[in-house]
């Protein structure tokens, strides 16, 4: 019924083909023109949707590539908003023709489904590699889905402030505490946000803004995750008899050395993230949870003799695979999805093992996990009148806005001179 299809007669003046979409109904046909061309080796007739090509290096044709990738995205839009204008025909029995489906279509104020909408997104961030974030898309919809069993045909109206009140008293019924709140409901406002920016909504029932349902109240303070001077000096300077909690062990240390380096960051550190200037070698990246947001600066991290040393220790007890730097991902050839659940399962593993550490070493009053390194880190270096500023930029610290105008005046030189005291303590 509905289809995307190229034209074969006419091009623009690139030589492009138009791509139009088609609506069939009753042995009946009409085109919509979609104001989107298609090279004709780009176009898959099969799959109604452009080609996309995998492991580029020319800068034109990454452009190229990611046009396409917008190009599908539209696409997807596009057949959403078909599908629900005809299930809005169907909901209120109306026997439709083509002509009124094309009123619908090009001058509606669109109300899509939330549901599909929130798929359609899911789809897209899955198949452009942003996993996280579409788990995080999936997890919010599971439980919309739990809160409302008719939230399949709740349209983008519907989602005003008494909708989203009774959703935070359902997730506080089940035991849900301000932070995982707040999880839910941050990605909740961003696929609204999108859809009126798109107008598949309006603003009119937007439940967050000014006198809406405040998010940033769902703040809870975090419990201090860092350890205290004996306890750190213990895990470094005492080896572990075990196999697993050792290499935990050094993992941990090389976070801590690496500015708190997160795990799913050191998991995804390649041979391309070592760069030489200032006259040594350094770790160059940037945070996996935001490298997509704009204006992320990449963290520099100077390679010490401690730091190389723990390097060459983690890898000659494990082989690595494929240009990975550490042995955190343990099979060859794993990308996207598949790639991204091998990390989060050596993720969790890793912590059991740190947990296992803290029981060998007599840990006994808080929890030894993934962030304590990161913690620690932030917590030596203030101790040692490290000024936050340059904590900030250690840390990569994108969304601390109040110290944004400081972090640009801090050079490699200056950030390598203050992590000497996280060895000296």
């Amino acid at each position: 019924m509905i289809s995307f299809v190229r034209r074969n007669d006419i091009t623009n003046a690139e030589g492009q083909y138009a791509i139009r979409m088609r609506v069939c109904k009753n042995r009946l046909r009409k085109y919509f023109t979609l104001k989107i061309f298609a090279d004709k080796e780009f176009w898959d007739e099969d799959n109604e949707c452009f080609v996309i090509l995998k492991n580029l290096r020319d800068k034109k044709q990454k452009e190229e590539n990611e046009k396409r990738k917008q190009y599908n995205y539209l696409l997807g839009e596009y057949r959403v908003k078909a599908k629900n204008i005809i299930d809005n025909f169907q909901r209120e029995n109306v026997d439709w023709t083509l002509n009124q489906f094309a009123d619908a279509f090009l001058n509606r104020t669109k109300q899509g489904k939330v549901k599909d909408y929130m798929e359609n997104h899911i789809n897209i961030l899955r198949d452009t590699g942003h996993t996280g974030n579409a788990n995080c898309y999936a997890a919010t919809l599971k439980m919309l889905g739990h809160y409302d069993r008719k939230f399949d045909k709740k349209i983008f109206s519907e989602i005003d402030i008494k909708f989203v009140n009774g959703f935070d008293i359902f997730l506080q019924k089940r035991g849900c505490k301000g932070n995982t709140r707040k999880y839910y409901f941050k990605a909740l406002r961003s696929i609204l946000n999108k859809a009126i920016q798109e107008k598949e909504a309006t603003t009119k029932t937007y439940p967050f803004g000014k006198g809406g349902f405040q998010i940033a109240k769902l703040d809870e303070e975090t419990e201090k995750r860092y350890l205290p001077v004996e306890y750190l000096n213990k895990i470094k300077n005492t080896r572990s008899e075990n196999p697993q909690r050792e290499h935990a062990r050094k993992l941990f240390l090389l976070s801590y050395y690496c500015y708190g380096i997160s795990f799913i960051d050191m998991a995804y550190l390649r041979k391309s993230n070592i760069s030489k200037f200032n006259g040594g070698e350094y770790i160059v990246y940037k945070r996996h949870k935001i490298q997509h947001q704009k204006s992320v600066k990449p963290i520099k991290i100077k390679i010490t003799k401690e730091i190389q040393n723990l390097l060459d220790s983690i890898k000659a007890d494990n082989p690595t695979v494929d240009d990975f730097i550490l042995p955190i991902v343990s099979i060859s050839g794993y990308t996207g999805e598949k790639l991204y659940k091998h990390v989060r399962y050596r993720y969790r593993k890793y912590n059991d093992y740190l947990r296992e550490l803290a029981k060998e070493f007599e840990i006994t009053d808080m929890k030894l996990t993934t962030y304590v390194s990161r913690h620690t880190m932030a917590m030596v270096l203030q101790s040692n009148n490290v000024s936050r500023e340059q904590i900030s930029q250690m840390l990569g610290h994108a969304d601390m806005k109040t110290t944004n105008t400081y972090l640009d005046s801090f050079d490699t030189t200056t950030i390598d001179k203050a992590a000497e005291v996280l060895y000296d303590i």
